[in-house]
């Protein structure tokens, strides 16, 4: 998928938001992908932060705007 010039978002932070895409928590994430949860917390924020949104959800719904994750 092709990222919006604009965002510029690590692979790591695209992992992390596809599955927050999925309904996943933060504890089920770092599980997943073998981190600590204040990691998964800390590319949360980021996430946030470089998509200019307040919330998980909104973060999704850019993200799928902006053509970074799929459906």
């Amino acid at each position: 998928m092709n990222q919006n010039k604009n965002i510029k978002l690590t692979q790591r932070e695209i992992e992390v938001l596809k599955l927050i895409q999925y309904g996943k928590t933060n504890s089920e994430i770092a599980k997943e992908i073998n981190v600590s949860t204040h990691t998964i917390k800390a590319n949360v924020t980021q996430i946030l932060n470089k998509l200019n949104v307040r919330h998980r959800v909104q973060a999704v719904v850019k993200a799928m705007r902006e053509n970074i994750i799929d459906i």
